[in-house]
């Protein structure tokens, strides 16, 4: 069991909030593959305040879709108390704040991993959100900004001493971004540091690398993002490696395409019709990646303007398959 303040999970295994993928379908998708914690998309604290209609549409949830984060994003205090006044009419299960976002339009703005350059200031961010949320309070960080500045102990202690429940962290550096190598040895001592859960993430990609992500740095959960794009089935892979040492084979397309229809189907049900059919092509890219005979379908399906046409192309996967 994972316990983060009030908040008991049976599974360690969280699905990571991530712009313009967690979405309400995509976190009932993962949930029926054995996911029990997950977050709703990274959300900017401006934006929250402004109360815009997609903000609206992004903290949209479901009874089937418990427990559920939030993960807030921003530098400024007024905004920040601002956002909760919203967020707070929500029934979350607790509430992520982003300090490990690389993204130069983020960085630029002073948020995300920008804030590693100052754990004090992050510190006293966090400090604001403890006093206020009716939720655990986590963080997320990386390992430092850049190869001289890994300092993700002494940013994990500040935040510790802010009130947080729990720290994600992810094994890179900000100026590494996605590439290069995890740091498993800095996520170790991180965990060795703190007396509040240590959630890993970075490269769970697989379930053999979910479980070296456990070996390497006795951490007490890990949180998955790219390993389930196009890959539901990656909660169930990892449950059943690290229990029984079993490797579950790959679906087979029939299974793929039952699932891709599913999906599409619950995106056309949540936005219109034009918005699910843009949103469902880039899954679609995942789903068939180091599928044999996929290329053309991939610029088909980035060419499809109607439900039927995205269906067709579904179809056209899964009889090239056999």
């Amino acid at each position: 069991m994972l316990k983060i303040g009030n908040l008991k999970l049976k599974s360690n295994l969280i699905l990571a909030p991530m712009s313009g993928i967690t979405d309400l379908p995509y976190r009932l998708l993962n949930r029926r593959f054995g996911c029990e914690m997950a977050f709703v998309e990274m959300l900017n604290v401006r934006s929250i305040s402004y109360k815009s209609r997609k903000t609206h549409q992004m903290l949209a949830s479901d009874p089937k879709d418990k427990p559920l984060g939030v993960q807030l994003l921003g530098n400024d205090p007024k905004f920040i108390l601002k956002a909760m006044e919203t967020i707070i009419k929500y029934k979350f299960a607790c509430l992520d704040f982003n300090a490990a976002c690389p993204e130069r339009k983020v960085v630029r703005r002073g948020e995300g991993a920008s804030l590693l350059k100052d754990p004090r200031k992050l510190s006293s961010l966090l400090k604001i959100l403890v006093q206020e949320s009716p939720y655990p309070v986590t963080v997320k960080i990386r390992s430092g900004w850049d190869k001289h500045s890994v300092n993700a102990k002494e940013t994990a202690l500040y935040c510790q001493d802010a009130g947080i429940k729990a720290l994600f962290i992810h094994g890179r550096t900000r100026e590494q971004g996605y590439s290069g190598q995890v740091d498993y040895t800095i996520i170790r001592e991180v965990k060795k540091a703190l007396d509040i859960p240590v959630i890993a993430s970075g490269d769970i990609l697989s379930a053999e690398l979910a479980k070296r992500m456990f070996d390497e740095t006795a951490c007490d959960g890990i949180l998955i993002a790219r390993g389930s794009f196009g890959n539901p089935w990656i909660f169930r892979e990892i449950e059943e490696y690290i229990k029984k040492g079993k490797i579950i084979p790959k679906p087979e397309a029939a299974e793929v395409a039952k699932v891709m229809r599913g999906h599409f189907k619950a995106c056309l049900d949540f936005y219109d019709q034009r918005t699910a059919i843009a949103v469902f092509r880039k899954f679609f890219s995942w789903y068939t990646k180091g599928r044999s005979r996929t290329r053309p379908l991939r610029e088909k399906a980035c060419q499809a303007k109607t439900p039927e046409g995205m269906l067709e192309v579904i179809e056209e996967f899964h009889r090239n398959q056999k």
